[in-house]
């Protein structure tokens, strides 16, 4: 199975944070969000893996991934010349998919939990797509399923009044049927290639989709409050660690401190809490719970 990561865009709703690199690579826990898409498709065991750029920093996506032998996989990087929507820029992958099976990973998506049962089971099923869908309190803003004797019945792209809160995930289970159903979409109103538009068209023509429901932390990552709520909760979960740390004051074993920095005696962390490489916490500093500060890139 190949793996798809989105990662073209202009991530409006994240401006300013946005106007000098695209959204994905904005740090959460000290990583690059879409880093977090990679390590979820690698533990799957799928390391042959697109990603498609464009817009503003795609630059920077190809010198901070290079060709993924860094991370244990093997990118090969995709242009999209402007914001067509998910469709369309998973319609630019019909030919390194090459009728395989795949997935697809917005990238800014973060999910707490193994996608590993979901490839598998996939794997296994004759079925043209499976779904990840997650219950929201915002429906509106997402595309939407609805159920209908447990078996999905339709969906819809950002309903404006929805009577379902099963928001479809950015995490995409599909066949090379998904193609032949874009090359027939027109553009929405918001003038998009919709992914479930060409979702909706499998089941129109008695295609099947199965679905599972994410019960644990997934999230959106589009807004600066997702992306507060998801390094809180990337911090809670992660494994710390001390990384041989230049001077320690009493830590606890919810921090993680990285190489060559000083934390001074009579400081205070509360974890959960993350600081970099190379950087100096003074006497009597207070770092506060889910703090996430970066590494200094040059050694003092």
């Amino acid at each position: 199975m190949k793996g798809i990561i989105l990662h073209a865009g202009h991530g409006t709703r994240l401006r300013p944070l946005t106007h000098t690199g695209p959204k994905q690579l904005l740090p959460i826990a000290n990583k690059p969000m879409s880093e977090y898409c990679i390590e979820s498709l690698k533990e799957a065991n799928v390391t042959d893996i697109a990603i498609v750029i464009g817009g503003i920093g795609s630059q920077k996506v190809r010198e901070y991934y290079q060709n993924g032998d860094k991370f244990g996989v093997k990118i090969t990087y995709i242009e999209q010349d402007a914001p067509r929507g998910i469709a369309h820029a998973v319609s630019l992958c019909e030919n390194f998919i090459n009728n395989e099976k795949f997935v697809v990973f917005l990238g800014d998506n973060i999910i707490s939990s193994s996608i590993k049962n979901f490839r598998n089971k996939f794997e296994n099923l004759e079925s043209d797509a499976l779904l990840l869908l997650c219950e929201v309190e915002n429906p509106e803003q997402f595309g939407i399923a609805y159920l209908e004797n447990d078996k999905i019945s339709k969906m819809i792209e950002k309903p404006k009044k929805p009577e379902s809160n099963l928001a479809i995930t950015g995490i995409y289970f599909l066949t090379s049927e998904i193609f032949q159903k874009i090359k027939k979409l027109k553009p929405s109103w918001r003038n998009e290639l919709e992914i479930v538009d060409a979702l909706q068209m499998i089941l129109d023509s008695d295609g099947k989709i199965n679905y599972d429901i994410i019960t644990n932390f997934w999230k959106d990552t589009g807004t600066p409050n997702d992306i507060i709520r998801a390094n809180e909760i990337i911090l809670k979960n992660m494994k710390h660690s001390l990384l041989e740390p230049d001077a320690i004051s009493e830590i606890p074993e919810n921090v993680t401190i990285g190489k060559n920095t000083a934390v001074h005696n009579n400081s205070k962390i509360l974890g959960p809490a993350i600081i970099g490489n190379n950087c100096i916490i003074k006497n009597n500093a207070i770092i506060g719970k889910n703090v996430s500060i970066g590494n200094i890139l040059s050694v003092r």
